[in-house]
């Protein structure tokens, strides 16, 4: 993707409305294979008017990922792939593009690259020796830990299979015949807090915020610094670190607090004396309070252990208290003080491995961290920047399906020129949820973007192919996942069978998947081809 450095070596931050130099020129070269693929498909088209089309993939877990990877494989058939120059996606759809981006110049030989992510993916899981070791790895390797590392190493190697440790900083000169890659994710303060720009990308050259127009060299991410300069070098992000980063809201937060401390207590994990038996009563205690249950009983136990670990010369200070677990607010803060006294407690007595990702593990459930970094903005002055992401020392980065199930405002971003948006929805609930909430956010925004208008009958019942179009906005292709053109009067049957939170996919489904999601490109190639065309004619019209 353009052979030249992608910002001053130092790591400096650069704050700019423009395209990274490494993008321009991408850009330019891929928009030649771009008109190459419109003469093939008979589209009269002249090199200055080649349109911008983006991709974009919505969340939605391993159905995501494989309904993305299927939709590809059909738009490679279909002729159809080399007119993409953006691809995009959020959550599940992230995991689908680290695997193709793997390969150099995979759009080339995509049926290869597919059959060897489809072998991975349906073959015997990370073993749990290696996710320790993974685990272990980012603890001690970084400054900052948060449940994004546990996330990733006990959680995402469950579907995609493997620990992928490859930077995608190393892709800059990879993909000259791809699509240009796009990793969403969003700022959870900027999102809780409603100030500032919570809408995060990464790229192989910068990482930053798209529509602020603050970034930062992508091997520098997560590094220290002040005042626009680096402080304290970081390791870069891994791809699988990446993929938990964008991809850790496969269920609701209680959801995932009850997989998370399930996984902890783990059978497969060491068995360790008393200190081990109380971090596993403290999970059982955490998962009894979220269901509602009486936890007295594991209070009682966890307390008796620990006075047997200071041989009665110590107790917990924090207070017995009958819960009321009726009040689920006061019952989660009261577990979440209680959590931390405990680790801070066995921590004094066992500060080595494993015990001390233990602990840190529980306190960041106390906590709630996810994805926690160095703020790279800190301490700069720029009227362009918010206020808010100049005063903090951290951010913490979150799945962006827990604000907008798609990656249009990735793609959105003004100097990018986009004209035409093909977008595959795999999101679970209401199939136009994102491009609805995507035109609301656009037009608060001041975002060009075209006028949503879907029939009330096509909610339970969504036809495979959508056109929203607008004066001066891109035109917009929405395609939803399960549609009675490729599913007829089974949508709800289709759902059932590929809802989000389920073990790993068997062979079978992955196929089945593959086929049906490929169909929405194979049934609807004409009227692809007639939008690409009409994006054509408007480019022509408009100079």
């Amino acid at each position: 993707m353009g052979a030249s450095k992608s910002l001053e070596s130092s790591g400096e931050v650069r704050i700019k409305h423009s395209l990274i130099k490494n993008e321009e020129e991408f850009v330019v070269k891929r928009k030649k294979a771009v008109l190459q693929c419109l003469k093939n498909l008979k589209i009269s088209c002249s090199r200055d008017k080649v349109p911008h089309i983006a991709l974009l993939g919505s969340g939605g877990g391993q159905r995501a990922m494989v309904g993305l990877l299927g939709s590809l494989v059909q738009l490679d058939k279909a002729g159809l792939l080399d007119c993409i120059l953006y691809l995009s996606g959020v959550s599940g759809s992230t995991w689908c593009m680290a695997s193709l981006y793997q390969e150099p110049d995979w759009s080339t030989k995509l049926d290869t690259v597919k059959n060897k992510i489809i072998e991975r993916i349906s073959g015997p899981g990370v073993s749990w020796g290696d996710a320790m070791a993974k685990l272990k790895n980012y603890y001690y390797g970084k400054d900052l830990f948060s449940l994004t590392d546990v996330w990733a190493v006990l959680v995402v190697t469950a579907f995609v299979k493997e620990i992928d440790e490859h930077k995608i900083s190393e892709q800059q000169d990879q993909h000259n015949k791809d699509p240009f890659p796009i990793y969403t994710m969003i700022d959870k303060q900027c999102k809780q807090q409603r100030d500032g720009d919570p809408w995060f990308e990464i790229s192989p050259h910068e990482a930053g915020y798209s529509l602020t127009g603050a970034f930062v060299d992508t091997s520098s991410f997560g590094s220290q610094f002040d005042n626009g300069l680096k402080k304290k070098q970081q390791d870069e992000i891994d791809m699988l670190y990446l993929q938990a980063l964008c991809g850790s809201a496969l269920a609701d937060g209680q959801e995932i607090r009850n997989i998370l401390w399930k996984r902890i207590k783990d059978p497969n994990s060491p068995p360790v004396d008393k200190c081990y038996q109380v971090l596993m009563e403290l999970a059982d205690m955490n998962l009894s309070v979220l269901n509602g249950k009486d936890p007295s009983e594991i209070d009682k136990s966890i307390r008796t252990k620990l006075k047997d670990l200071a041989g009665g010369k110590r107790q917990l200070v924090f207070p017995v208290q009958k819960l009321n677990l009726a009040d689920k607010e006061a019952a989660q803060l009261y577990m979440k003080q209680y959590t931390m006294d405990v680790c801070n407690y066995l921590n004094s007595w066992f500060s080595f491995w494993p015990f001390d990702v233990c602990f840190s593990i529980c306190k960041c459930m106390a906590l709630w961290l996810w994805g926690r970094k160095y703020d790279f903005l800190h301490n700069m002055a720029d009227k362009a920047v918010p206020d808010a992401l100049l005063e903090s020392e951290t951010r913490d980065y979150i799945d962006a399906g827990l604000l907008l199930n798609s990656p249009y405002l990735s793609v959105l971003r003004k100097e990018r020129n986009i004209d035409l948006i093909i977008s595959l929805d795999f999101s679970e609930g209401d199939p136009f949820m994102t491009v609805r909430e995507s035109a609301e956010t656009c037009n608060k925004l001041k975002i060009p973007f075209p006028e949503v208008n879907i029939p009330n009958e096509d909610a339970k019942k969504p036809k495979d192919f959508y056109v929203f179009k607008g004066k001066n906005a891109p035109t917009v292709m929405h395609i939803p996942l399960f549609n009675l053109g490729n599913c007829g009067d089974e949508i709800e049957t289709w759902w059932k069978k590929y809802s989000t939170f389920q073990g790993a996919y068997s062979p079978g489904m992955i196929a089945d998947l593959m086929e049906v999601a490929g169909k929405n490109i194979s049934n609807n190639r004409e009227k692809l081809l007639e939008q690409i065309g009409a994006a054509v004619g408007l480019k022509k019209s408009r100079h």
